[in-house]
């Protein structure tokens, strides 16, 4: 089974990322594994500390001349920022100066829930870990599985559909979507000039108010033949898996497959994907001869991939790091003040896409791995062309 973990904290030395159950013999491209930690990175919106960072992954351990070699794969990521907080002493030590303490917990964040449950009368260590800059070591790991899938024909890419009220308002191409990765200048990652420009707008306003925004971004799988996930057993569902990898990420409220959220208000005739059959001549969905006019499901259905790209989008609230703070409540004194500042973003959909494309590759490549197995890539491909095979002759 292939599987990852990730360790470390915001302000730490270093993140820590282990991938296990790769095969053997997958090419690690580690110019891909530095653009990739880039894109996460980039956005119109970002904050003071992505000037700070220049995120690059170490590899320690299961690669060999540029191949995985079947162990498992450490990655550090080490945080420049790391001096400017290493002398920070504990509460306890009473030395205020040295000691930057988060007292008054931020709404929206996991600064007073976290605090209440680890017994901790400063949020640091909360937020320390709950950070988003735990997803940088996420993205290491997925631009791993994304290296498996390319072998196999599959490709994960996202693009940003809304931001505030401001959004694309049509269906982008998958050549598209997956031309703003060959971007050198990543502004919100959306496909269209026009409406990028309208978010842009919506971004200004809230950092000219104190304030953040929020925002829709898409994650398209493209290639995936039907057949991947199963209907069998409720926690194998492939909409289930991508539906709890996505909620998994920092600030992401709700996930959508397909056209999931407007389907709920529409006819039954209106939204289930019509099947037909291709004629001598014709192409079918590129993996069989069934053809579909439509893609309301998303790619999926009862659980399993039916050969058209998979479609999940990941809703964003604002960041809960507010310029001008809420109002809060001081652990020392119970008295009502503001909510504690830590440097933060106003606007951070682009990057969380980037991170939305890291989980679906690593729940897609782990379903696949379960799937066609193979302890080397030569096994897997294998068994994954004669699976392709298979149902092309259905």
């Amino acid at each position: 089974m292939l599987r990852f973990s990730t360790a470390g904290e915001s302000h730490g030395e270093a993140l820590v990322a282990l991938v296990s159950g790769l095969p053997a013999g997958v090419p690690v491209d580690q110019e891909f594994l530095s653009h990739e930690l880039w894109r996460r990175q980039q956005g119109y919106g970002r904050g003071g500390r992505m000037r700070i960072e220049k995120d690059a992954a170490h590899i320690l351990s299961g690669v060999r001349h540029g191949k995985t070699i079947g162990s498992p794969v450490a990655m550090t990521l080490a945080n420049n920022d790391w001096k400017n907080w290493e002398e920070i002493l504990p509460v306890e030590s009473g030395d205020q100066e040295k000691h930057k303490a988060v007292a008054s917990p931020r709404p929206g964040h996991a600064d007073l829930a976290g605090s209440l449950k680890y017994d901790f009368k400063d949020a640091r260590y909360i937020l320390e870990r709950a950070s988003a800059r735990e997803s940088a070591a996420r993205v290491a790991c997925g631009a791993l599985a994304q290296m498996l899938l390319k072998e196999l024909g599959v490709e994960v890419a996202s693009h940003v559909i809304r931001v505030g009220t401001e959004e694309l308002g049509r269906d982008a191409s998958f050549e598209e979507i997956r031309s703003i990765r060959q971007r050198e200048e990543v502004m919100l990652a959306c496909v269209d000039p026009e409406a990028e420009a309208r978010m842009k707008s919506q971004v200004d306003q809230a950092l000219r108010s104190g304030d953040t925004i929020g925002g829709i971004f898409e994650v398209v799988v493209h290639g995936l033949p039907p057949g991947v996930g199963t209907h069998v057993n409720w926690d194998e569902r492939l909409d289930g898996l991508l539906a709890q990898a996505l909620m998994s990420l920092q600030a992401v409220k709700a996930v959508e497959l397909g056209r999931g959220v407007t389907a709920a208000a529409a006819p039954g005739s209106q939204v289930h994907d019509a099947i037909g059959y291709a004629t001598e001549g014709e192409s079918g969905d590129g993996f069989t001869k069934f053809t579909r006019e439509k893609n309301n499901a998303g790619g999926i259905e009862g659980g399993i991939s039916n050969g058209q790209d998979l479609v999940v989008r990941g809703y964003l609230k604002p960041i809960s790091t507010l310029r001008r703070p809420l109002p809060s409540v001081s652990f020392e004194t119970r008295e009502g003040t503001k909510a504690s500042y830590e440097r933060s973003d106003v606007c951070v959909v682009p990057a969380a896409g980037v991170a939305g494309e890291a989980m679906v590759a690593l729940t897609v490549a782990r379903l696949v791995i379960e799937k066609f197995g193979g302890d080397s890539l030569r096994e897997l491909k294998r068994n994954f062309e004669a699976y392709k095979e298979q149902i092309r002759n259905f």
